[in-house]
């Protein structure tokens, strides 16, 4: 048996908030099998297609940990590791195999099914070495692996970060629009050399133009490092990237620093993962110190942006949407449109930028204009920045229209907690001349301080709001709608709109699609650009745009039918006495 033990954790930011333990008190057996799930991914995340082994001697000597026994001495090269993986199911030939400690089960107990897959060796916890030494592979072996997992799988990949600009959001509300309008202006900004721009985050990853699904917001530290590496290999030089509070906790960002971390704003959120707002502040605070950025860019018209100004390690630049004379660069001459928005922006020693948000809505200038003030600092030309912006032709589920030829407007969007869903239907409300009909519901085996809340700012800012499902998840659909009419209840009669319950989300949508005139908005918020819906832990095809979509072309469909009989009847000629009655159906 080859064990290799560490005494004590070497994190860099041991002052941070402890992560959680997920570990087991009586460990099982070491041999199991994961196996794939019907509703997972089947695309394996990317790997670089020429690593550099990186000798496990090395990676011992940065666990701090003694090199593996057994050294060949009959000239066979020493053993070394091309990947690492924390699924044993996604292990590859050459993988260090990072079994992590887990809710039901250890990651050890899966050790010999990376063993069968190619590992050649394993990092886990004292609590699995054990089991991962009766597989013969070489354990390193650390108090916290997943502390140590994100600086191993960047060494592992050769430190692919150090050649990409990474620019890093997060906040609450507008961390993958931001992203989008970033990774908008860096491409403005490659255009000069040629050089390719990647994007991480909720709805997809991009390297240049290729699009990979995502599970996650930010993928875990194994799969983001090799993700660099392959931008890296692909010619990638920039990318935009968000940065989840979980990812900040759970380490899945460790190995990154970014040369500019930018935050847009916090509200209540996470609340089932964070035990308050001060936990969830203090995480992503932990962007802001030097062990993870170089310089940051901050909101200075929101309340904990206004406190991270001062309690950032890094440097910070501040912007104000609001227009507010103390930040260093803000939005100036706002003109809100349906379609977008035009402004100035006023920086630093005179400079004017004549920008533009191609999304709807005032928190998209905020938007906007934190990612022109974020490559500014990146060094971009402001206006070449701001041209890329102007440029996005639209994010996935944010605030995307959907357009069937309707006499009204229809969008999508993924607002999915209070201060969002609040801020659509302002935005919408500026631009939308007749009613507003707006779906909505809210996850289950969620935070579910919110749905009160939620319930009622769909019922006070919509003429009609329509209660439905998200994603139930385990949760007794009936139960999470009660909830949701309790909140609009709550609300004053005077002062709500029409409030219809409907368990069946496709049939809600159709709902608010029904009562849709010439001049109205119809939204459909909470799921954006998700492809499914968890019901009972089953996840269905569920598209909120392909429902929205066909419950128009179906309204349409029924008008015209319904206008071809009317016309057939008049053809014929109303009774005299009719005329008035025939006249009030078709004004």
């Amino acid at each position: 048996m080859r064990t290799i033990t560490d005494g004590a954790s070497h994190r860099s930011d041991s002052a941070d908030p402890p992560r959680p333990s997920l570990r087991d008190a009586q460990p099982p057996p070491g041999t199991l099998t994961a196996v794939p799930q019907a509703d997972q991914n089947p695309t394996a995340p990317p790997r670089p297609e020429h690593p550099r082994p990186a000798p496990l001697a090395e990676l011992a000597a940065q666990l701090g940990v003694p090199a593996p026994d057994g050294e060949p001495t009959d000239g066979a090269p020493a053993p070394a590791a091309t990947g690492i993986t924390h699924d044993s199911r996604a292990v590859r030939p050459g993988d260090v195999y990072a079994a992590l400690p887990g809710a039901r089960f250890h990651g050890a107990d899966f050790a010999t099914q990376a063993l069968s897959l190619g590992a050649v060796a394993v990092l886990t916890d004292p609590t699995g070495t054990e089991r991962a030494a009766a597989t013969g592979l070489p354990v390193l072996t650390v108090p916290d692996p997943r502390a140590r997992m994100g600086a191993l799988a960047a060494r592992i990949y050769g430190e692919p970060g150090e050649d990409l600009l990474q620019i890093g959001i997060t906040g609450t509300s507008g961390k993958t629009t931001t992203a989008y309008l970033i990774e908008g202006g860096l491409r403005k900004a490659a255009e000069k050399d040629g050089s390719l721009t990647g994007l991480i985050g909720t709805v997809e990853s991009r390297i240049g133009d290729e699009r990979l699904k995502s599970e996650r917001t930010t993928p875990e530290a194994t799969e983001l490092q090799a993700l660099f590496a392959v931008m890296r290999e692909r010619g990638v030089r920039s990318v935009a990237m968000e940065v989840s509070s979980h990812a900040l906790v759970l380490g899945r960002v460790d190995g990154c620093v970014f040369d500019v971390a930018v935050f847009n704003n916090l509200s209540p959120e996470h609340l089932d993962f964070h035990p308050d707002m001060e936990d969830y502040f203090r995480a992503k605070r932990q962007l802001f110190t030097k062990a993870r950025s170089r310089a940051g860019v901050v909101n200075f018209d929101d309340e904990y942006g206004f406190r991270l100004i001062t309690e950032s390690e890094v440097p910070v630049t501040t912007f104000s949407a609001e227009g507010h004379p103390d930040a260093d660069w803000r939005a100036d001459g706002v003109e809100v449109g349906p379609l977008g928005s035009t402004f100035t922006i006023l920086g630093p020693e005179g400079v004017t930028v004549t920008a533009v948000a191609p999304l709807p809505g005032p928190f998209n200038v905020a938007n906007a204009l934190a990612a022109v003030v974020a490559l500014a600092v990146a060094g971009v030309d402001p206006q070449a920045a701001a041209d890329g912006v102007a440029a996005v032709p639209g994010v996935p589920g944010r605030l995307e229209r959907v357009d069937a030829g309707q006499p009204y407007l229809a969008v999508v969007d993924y607002a999915h907690k209070p201060d969002a869903v609040e801020s659509v239907l302002y935005a919408i409300r500026k631009v939308t001349d007749g009613a507003v009909h707006a779906v909505l519901g809210c996850g289950g085996d969620r935070d579910p301080h919110k749905r009160t809340a939620m319930g009622a700012a769909l019922a006070r800012l919509s003429d009609t709001a329509v209660l439905t499902s998200d994603n139930p998840r385990t949760e007794d659909p009936l139960a999470i709608l009660a909830t949701m009419l309790a909140g609009a209840a709550e609300v004053p009669a005077y002062e709500r709109g029409t409030v219809l319950v409907e368990e069946d989300r496709a049939a809600a949508v159709t709902a608010a699609v029904a009562r849709a005139e010439p001049g109205d908005s119809v939204l459909v918020l909470g799921k954006g650009h998700e492809l499914g819906q968890d019901i009972a832990g089953v996840v269905r095809p569920f598209d909120d745009r392909k429902v929205l979509r066909a419950a128009i072309e179906a309204a349409r469909g029924g008008a015209e039918q319904q206008g071809v009989r009317q016309h057939g009847a008049r053809a014929r000629g109303p009774e005299p006495d009719d005329n008035s009655q025939a006249d009030d159906q078709n004004r």
